[in-house]
C-alpha cells in the first residue's frame, strides 16, 4: 500500500509504503512520529497524521499494488 499527499495547487509526494509484511518505510521528510501507519492484516492498513495543523492541509491518498 501507499500514501500520496498533494497539497494545494502541487503535484502529488509520496509519504510512505507498507508491504503485505508489515513493513513501513517513509520517503524523506516524512516519518512514523507524525503519519502513523498501522498494517496489522495483509488486505487492510491505516495511516493516522499526528498532531494535525494547517501546514498539514492537503489531500490524501491511498493506492494499493498488488503484484
Amino acid at each position: 500500500m501507499f500514501w500520496y499527499q498533494q497539497p494545494p495547487r502541487n503535484g502529488l509526494k509520496l509519504i510512505a509504503s507498507s508491504t503485505s509484511w508489515r513493513h513501513n518505510s517513509y520517503e524523506d521528510g516524512y516519518s512514523e512520529a507524525k503519519f502513523e501507519v498501522n498494517r496489522e492484516r495483509s488486505d487492510y492498513a491505516l495511516m493516522t497524521i499526528k498532531n494535525v495543523t494547517s501546514k498539514d492541509g492537503a489531500t490524501y491518498f491511498c493506492a494499493v499494488s498488488n503484484h
